[in-house]
């Protein structure tokens, strides 16, 4: 889909999200056929006229200036993620060829030093590292060949198993990967994975289609360890100055709860299943 389909597709998805009542139109206005707001409200609710609107819809406008999509956003109610995907959209920053992403050799020594599950993703939800905690809450990201994100949710069978509360974060995985899809809009590396996950995931396909987007920020992850069971943790993201692709996420358990002793008994694991390893390693072979 091109930049101009998706930005209509994404104006349609959140005028239909609207309810009429909430906004305060004029009794009778809200018996509709349809959900939300007809063209004609929003357009009037922005301040532009109807026939531009339209041709925004359709696809067919042009150098679309940022005083109309702020009203836009402002009319449709769109969130601080929801707005920057709107203005990625309707100006894309074209850029060249993406080099190889990578993890500054320091930011993997600082991961090494947080003492809480934490990892770093990169474009499209592509973790590029993590610490030994951070790898090992949830799909143990030292032992597996595919990391990313969305794929492990809606390709991997493991997935539902892992996370309790799959339909609410497989929601949020998606809402996810369109904020990130919006930083590079036309890009063919994003437009492959979302067709392979259409292709392959139903799920995935009625979740994309919603047209939800949300940064990926703050909140809480519920997790079934096949060591420690079920975790309660919260997560916090930040991303890098130097490389707004990449994100750095921290799990963190409220102090004194079960899943804090939880994670110090899967970190006294980890450890001991390292020492094991090398022990094994490191022992003689017989000749």
């Amino acid at each position: 889909m091109s930049d101009a389909a998706e930005l209509g597709a994404f104006l349609k998805a959140r005028r239909a999200a609207l309810d009429p009542a909430e906004l305060g139109l004029p009794p009778g206005v809200t018996h509709r056929r349809v959900e939300g707001l007809r063209r004609e409200e929003l357009a009037q609710l922005a301040g532009i006229s109807v026939d531009y609107y339209t041709r925004l819809e359709q696809g067919r406008a042009k150098n679309v200036s940022d005083a109309v999509l702020d009203a836009l956003a402002r009319a449709l109610r769109l969130n601080a993620g929801e707005e920057a995907y709107l203005h990625n959209l309707a100006a894309p920053k074209r850029r060249s060829r993406e080099q190889r992403q990578r993890v500054r050799p320091e930011l993997q020594l600082l991961l090494d030093a947080i003492q809480a599950p934490a990892f770093v993703f990169g474009r499209y939800l592509e973790v590029l590292a993590w610490n030994a905690l951070g790898g090992a809450v949830s799909f143990d990201f030292g032992r597996i060949e595919e990391r990313n994100i969305a794929k492990l949710f809606f390709l991997d069978e493991r997935a539902k198993d892992l996370h309790p509360e799959w339909a609410a974060v497989a929601r949020e995985v998606v809402a996810n990967l369109r904020a990130e899809s919006g930083r590079h809009p036309g890009d063919p590396e994003g437009a492959r994975l979302i067709g392979e996950l259409s292709r392959a995931s139903a799920e995935f396909r009625e979740l994309w289609a919603e047209h939800t987007v949300r940064e990926k920020a703050q909140g809480w992850k519920v997790m079934r360890n096949p060591v420690v069971g079920e975790l309660r943790l919260r997560y916090e993201t930040l991303r890098l100055p130097d490389d707004p692709d990449q994100g750095l996420v921290i799990y963190h358990a409220e102090p004194g709860s079960e899943s804090e002793r939880a994670l110090g008994l899967l970190a006294s694991w980890i450890t001991t299943d390292e020492r094991a390893v090398h022990t094994r390693s490191s022992q003689p072979h017989a000749g």
